[in-house]
């Protein structure tokens, strides 16, 4: 009886890592570039701006890829210059201002490259089947960077960022995301720090 059930289990382990793998193979076949890619620089200005949650604040604690997740569960965050509302604000070496309906992000560094206190991003998202509106800011040790270049010929900057957001409140009330949102009593919302990844190109250098 002893072995039965074991090779029960093990059969359904298998069965449900298949049933997993057909999924994500599904999703990769099927998925389509995007439209909107910031590589094509002929469409003009363009970005494109990702947030990733961490590990453990994920669905099934990201056991998922993240494109798979995104796919079966939606609530992707993300916003481009296809989004509704979408503008570009200062853009220069050392600022960018990005935004869209809902979402208004900037990053600035210091003279040394190195990502600046005034940097956040405000966002809206789901948690805990309630909707809230998060600014986020990176910690006193920012980790992350702006590149940004001057395309030859041109005064307009094509470029990439990244950037930890370690610290989120809600918008409306400046309080940490605890009780309500964490998944236990007490438990801060982000888990660890949110990762703000994105690129751009064709974007005005506006100075200050």
């Amino acid at each position: 009886m002893g072995v039965m059930k074991t090779s029960m289990k093990r059969s359904l382990i298998i069965i449900a890592l298949a049933l997993l793998a057909c999924l994500v193979w599904l999703v990769l076949r099927t998925d389509e570039p995007d439209a909107a890619s910031v590589s094509d620089t002929s469409r003009g200005p363009s970005f494109d701006v990702r947030v990733e949650k961490p590990r453990m604040d994920r669905f099934l604690g990201g056991i998922l890829p993240a494109k798979l997740e995104a796919k079966l569960i939606g609530g992707e965050l993300r916003f481009n210059h296809t989004s509704r509302g979408a503008k570009i604000g200062n853009v220069g070496p050392d600022r960018l201002e990005l935004s869209a309906d809902g979402w208004d992000l900037l990053i600035e560094t210091d003279g040394e490259g190195r990502v600046a206190p005034g940097t956040r991003l405000v966002f809206p998202i789901e948690i805990a089947e309630k909707q809230w509106t998060l600014r986020c800011r990176p910690a006193d040790s920012a980790v992350g960077y702006l590149h940004a270049t001057t395309r030859a010929g041109s005064d307009v900057l094509d470029g990439g960022f990244l950037v930890e957001l370690a610290t989120c409140v809600d918008a409306a009330t400046g309080k940490i995301l605890d009780t309500e949102a964490g998944a236990n009593p007490g438990d801060a919302w982000p888990s660890s720090p949110l990762t703000i990844r994105g690129s751009f190109g064709g974007l005005p250098h506006v100075r200050r």
